[in-house]
């Protein structure tokens, strides 16, 4: 059954109300394309990249990971090639001033007033940036674009400090920055964002287009895993004209968002366009014997490349939902998976003011956070304690009752169906081990 898409101001609201994400710097007036996560989106963002670094990572033998820094010498993007080709078009609207990146326009009209555009201008993607004091006796470089170039850059050291043979990747997870002009709906285009990309290395005389297409595989289930459903995602191969400079086939997986179709992730074929690069401007040499045919060659390189913040987006866009209940009741549900859940289960008391049931509660409470994120939650009556947990996505919630004074059993709620079961107490931890 294919799911309702939901207009992405009910996500926006949802995620300010229950603190998934907040507009930066928002008590100074806000600032264009900036934000914050609250403590369920840091919760949410965090699951997202532990599942992706084990699947990728942890899970194989054949990648290992790398924390580059953000700033770099001026010199790796110059010979990365974005100082001349990371360059996006500039157009204004003549009436209301509004700017707009070009190749992003279906007309050749203002979206927003319909007026006339200007002549396309090119912009650098780049923030630039000064090491040292003075600004004019500085080192000019720039916040990186993409982290690709530390992996690069770092490939020797890679090689020469662990025994890796190729095919292998370099992984890592971390902040990048562009000077986007064309921004909105909510963190999917934003001025900083984090990526998590691999670049992988194989023999210029692989079968790359096998390579090229077990990543594809890959990429959709892990968006299996975070709970992106397959039917929203659509294969788009990048036409030459279209491609980045690097780029010999690029693959986007777009993504049916509330506003449309778009990029979700990227995989592209970079062939040895980066170490030959590399090689050449740092005078380094940066290739690979390989022992079996007594040989060295620069190798080349497949890229899988997710944005985090765009996943957590696509994540919250695939779990919201709305329930019709009895009359005009509405219930909003984030049917989020377990595995990136920011908690996997919630504890009540019936009542905060009966000692007894508020001890057990807390006992059990202590004892389940020790292996689950979990939640306690005494506010109100239980109806609201439900639909607030159901609206931050929580699997399940356990209230402890008079019976469970009696029996030691406590009532366990499942998010999507409603339905409630009793559980021994003592049971409940294996209970939730196999459920989640």
């Amino acid at each position: 059954m294919k799911k309702t898409v939901y207009p992405m101001d009910k996500i926006v609201s949802l995620c300010k109300r229950r603190g998934f994400i907040f507009p930066g710097s928002e008590i100074y007036g806000g600032l264009a394309s900036t934000y914050d996560y609250g403590p369920l989106g840091v919760e949410l963002k965090n699951n997202i990249k532990r599942v992706w670094w084990k699947y990728f990572v942890q899970d194989r033998e054949d990648i290992v990971g790398l924390d580059g820094g953000i700033i770099l010498s001026p010199k790796v993007w110059e010979a990365s090639g974005h100082v001349n080709e990371f360059k996006d078009p500039l157009v204004e609207c003549k009436q209301c001033h509004h700017r707009f990146r070009a190749d992003k326009l279906e007309t050749n009209k203002c979206p927003d007033c319909n007026g006339a555009l200007t002549k396309e201008k090119f912009f650098s993607g780049m923030f630039e940036t000064t090491i040292g004091p003075i600004k004019e006796e500085g080192i000019q470089t720039y916040l990186r674009p993409e982290t690709a170039q530390a992996i690069f850059i770092n490939f020797n050291n890679v090689l020469n400090s662990t025994n890796i043979k190729l095919p292998f990747g370099i992984a890592q997870a971390g902040k990048a920055f562009r000077n986007e002009i064309t921004t909105g709906n909510l963190t999917f285009r934003t001025i900083e964002f984090e990526q998590m990309e691999i670049e992988y290395f194989i023999s210029p005389k692989s079968d790359w287009k096998k390579v090229f297409n077990n990543f594809l595989d890959n990429m959709h289930t892990y968006a299996k895993m975070v709970g992106i459903p397959e039917q929203s995602l659509f294969n788009h191969d990048i036409p030459e004209k279209e491609r980045a400079h690097y780029s010999k086939k690029t693959i986007d997986i777009e993504y049916e968002w509330p506003f449309g179709r778009d990029e979700l992730w990227g995989l592209a074929y970079r062939t040895d366009y980066d170490l030959k690069k590399h090689s050449e401007f740092s005078e380094q040499t940066l290739d690979y014997f390989d022992e079996e045919i007594k040989a060295k060659y620069i190798p080349h390189v497949i890229e899988p490349s997710l944005g985090v913040d765009r996943t957590m987006l696509a994540v919250l866009a695939s779990a919201y939902d709305e329930e019709a209940l009895e009359g005009d009741d509405v219930r909003i549900v984030l049917r989020l998976k377990p595995e990136v859940a920011p908690y996997k289960v919630a504890i009540f008391p019936l009542l905060k003011n009966k000692p007894d049931i508020v001890k057990k509660a807390r006992d059990l409470y202590m004892t389940l956070k020790n292996t689950y994120p979990a939640f306690w939650d005494e506010r109100g009556n239980i109806g609201k304690r439900y639909r607030y947990q159901d609206e931050i996505g929580t699997p399940y919630c356990v209230t402890i009752d008079f019976d469970t004074l009696d029996d030691n059993t406590v009532t366990v709620r499942d998010r999507d169906s409603m339905k409630q079961i009793r559980i021994d107490a003592d049971k409940l931890n294996l209970w939730l081990q196999n459920n989640l």
